[in-house]
C-alpha cells in the first residue's frame, strides 16, 4: 500500500495533484518531466529517491494539471504551477525540474523571481527547434497512433542507458499494458507543448543560483541543449555546471550521485 498520500490543490481555474514529504524547514519542489502516465502513483518510490533531503527539506513534487485545453504550451504548464505553488502558500522554493520540467522550471524563475530562492536543471533545453525536437516528435506519433508498447519501448530506449534499458524492458512492456487511450490522447497534448519552445534570448536574466546538470550522452535533447545554457550564465558565481556521461538522458535517475550533488549544492550556498 502507498504510504504517501497523493494530494490536490484547487484554483479558480484548475486543479492539480501533488506529492508532498520530508520535514525539513526549507521548501523542496520537483517539476518531473514528460511521461506516457502520472508520476503520482510512484510516490514512494520519489521519496525513497529523494529521502537524502528530507531532513533539510519538505519535498513536493506537483502532477500537471488535470483536464488539459487542448492546447497547453510550456508557458501554460508554467503558470499553472507557479499559480498551485502560490496557492499552498509556498515561497523562498528551491525549484527543481527535469527535462520538460526544467523548461517549466525555466518559465516559473523567469516571470516568478520572488518565488523562487534556488534553481536545479536536469537533462533539459532552453530552446525546441525541429532537430532537437525529433524523439519528442517520435513518441508524440506513436501515441497517436494508439502504439503504447512501442511508445514505452521507444521512451525507455532513448531515455536510459542501454544496460538499463535492456534490463527495464519487461517493465516496460508490462507498463504499457495499463496504458488508457485518455492518457496517450494527454501525453500528446503535454509533448506537444513542447513544440516551438524558446527562452535561450531570456534565460541569463534568471537572478536566481542555478545548479545546471547535463548529459554527455543524451539522445533526447543532445549535450549540445545543456552547453547553451551553461553559455548563457558564464562567469557568473552562483552558477554551477556539470555534465555527466555514461548516464543518458536519465541521469538524474540513474547517476548514484545525483541528489548528493545537489544537497552539496544547496549546503554549499547556505554555507556562503
Amino acid at each position: 500500500m502507498q504510504s504517501i498520500k497523493i494530494e490536490n490543490v484547487k484554483t479558480d481555474s484548475f486543479s492539480m495533484d501533488y506529492i508532498r514529504f520530508g520535514h525539513g524547514e526549507g521548501v523542496f519542489v520537483i517539476i518531473p518531466g514528460l511521461s506516457v502516465q502520472s508520476v503520482m502513483p510512484l510516490a514512494d518510490m520519489v521519496a525513497d529517491a529523494y529521502k537524502i533531503l528530507t531532513e533539510d527539506y519538505t519535498v513536493y513534487m506537483f502532477d500537471r494539471r488535470k483536464d488539459l485545453p487542448e492546447v497547453y504550451t510550456v508557458r501554460d504548464m508554467a503558470r499553472d504551477t507557479a499559480a498551485a505553488m502560490r496557492e499552498l502558500g509556498l515561497k523562498d522554493v528551491v525549484l527543481y525540474g527535469a527535462s520538460q520540467g526544467g523548461m517549466i522550471s525555466s518559465v516559473i524563475a523567469l516571470e516568478n523571481p520572488d518565488l523562487i530562492s534556488r534553481l536545479v536543471l536536469a537533462s533539459t533545453a532552453a530552446s525546441i527547434d525541429e532537430n532537437v525536437g525529433k524523439v519528442v516528435k517520435k513518441w508524440k506519433d506513436l501515441a497517436s497512433e494508439g502504439k503504447a508498447e512501442e511508445l514505452y519501448l521507444s521512451f525507455g530506449e532513448d531515455i536510459y542507458p542501454k544496460e538499463v534499458f535492456e534490463q527495464s524492458k519487461g517493465l516496460l512492456t508490462d507498463a504499457a499494458k495499463t496504458v488508457t487511450k485518455e492518457e496517450l490522447d494527454r501525453f500528446v497534448i503535454l509533448a506537444s507543448g513542447m513544440e516551438g519552445f524558446d527562452v535561450l534570448g531570456d534565460i541569463g536574466k534568471i537572478s536566481c543560483p542555478l545548479f545546471l546538470m547535463g548529459s554527455s550522452d543524451d539522445r533526447v535533447l543532445g549535450s549540445e541543449a545543456s552547453m547553451k545554457i551553461a553559455e548563457k550564465f558564464k562567469g557568473r558565481e552562483d552558477f554551477l555546471f556539470h555534465m555527466y556521461e555514461g548516464y543518458g538522458h536519465s541521469a538524474y535517475d540513474t547517476a548514484p550521485d545525483y541528489k548528493e550533488r545537489i544537497l552539496k549544492f544547496l549546503k554549499g550556498l547556505s554555507r556562503g
